[in-house]
């Protein structure tokens, strides 16, 4: 990503104006969003309440969209960017792996039928969008595979085993998340991962100002994150190596210390 884009802030009054003068055409889907996301924020003080009824508005129009895909072609290319990774990084079909936020499993399909049968544990604070993950099962022909789909109202995976995931999982998900629902995976995340175990999640980048924009996309510093994670006795460190990937977004890895 490039210096400039780094120090961008989208919540400033400037950056809006620039954008909207330079792209007309995105003023009225924006301007229905903002109008959107307010009442629903009104409706729903509490984030993970709000961001379902986000995700439930956002997914009964399109699942794929819902998940931050422009079209199908791109839905198949996240996911596999992400598989690709983590294959690159060791992932075996032996290994025990928790997908945060799996949406209508963009990637997990292919997480599924790499692991070993009940590998996969996929959660999400979406029913609507978990109702779309089971279709994309059926569609991939994948029951066997016997993946566990759980709803989730938080991330103090208090329903889970200590030290039992090798890979803990959170594609675009703390760029939609306040700090305090980030604090909450770290402290908790330490206990269910297996020795020698990592956990891998991506966020929206700045090197400026901290800001979000709608309360839906949340943009921080890396050393916030890296800081934050150290707060709770976890090692943590940037992902370089994803950052040469066609995505928007950078990554974070922690783990517990050796």
């Amino acid at each position: 990503m490039s210096a400039k884009t780094l120090l961008k802030n989208r919540s400033s009054l400037t950056h809006k104006v620039r954008y909207a003068v330079s792209n007309p055409a995105r003023i009225a889907p924006y301007l229905r969003r903002t109008a959107r996301d307010t009442w629903l924020r009104l409706k729903h003080p509490d984030h993970v309440a709000y961001y379902r009824a986000v995700m439930a508005s956002d997914a009964g129009r399109s699942p794929e969209a819902a998940v931050g895909s422009r079209s199908h072609e791109r839905w198949l290319a996240l996911g596999e960017m992400q598989f690709t990774y983590l294959m690159e990084h060791g992932l075996r079909p032996g290994m025990r792996m928790l997908d945060i936020g799996c949406g209508n499993l963009r990637a997990g399909w292919r997480f599924i039928d790499h692991l070993d049968t009940g590998h996969y544990y996929g959660i999400d604070i979406s029913p609507d969008i978990l109702i779309a993950a089971k279709k994309t099962l059926a569609t991939y022909e994948l029951q066997d595979k016997l993946p566990h789909l759980t709803i989730t109202q938080d991330l103090t995976f208090d329903f889970l085993p200590d030290a039992h995931f090798d890979v803990v999982h959170a594609h675009s998900v703390f760029s939609h998340s306040p700090l305090s629902v980030i604090d909450e995976c770290f402290r908790h995340v330490g206990r269910i991962l297996a020795p020698g175990g990592f956990f891998d999640f991506t966020f929206d980048r700045t090197e400026g100002a901290e800001h979000q924009v709608l309360r839906e996309d949340f943009y921080y510093r890396t050393e916030t994150l890296l800081a934050l994670a150290r707060k709770h006795g976890l090692e943590a460190r940037f992902m370089a190596d994803w950052e040469t990937r066609p995505h928007g977004q950078s990554k974070i890895r922690v783990s517990n210390p050796a």
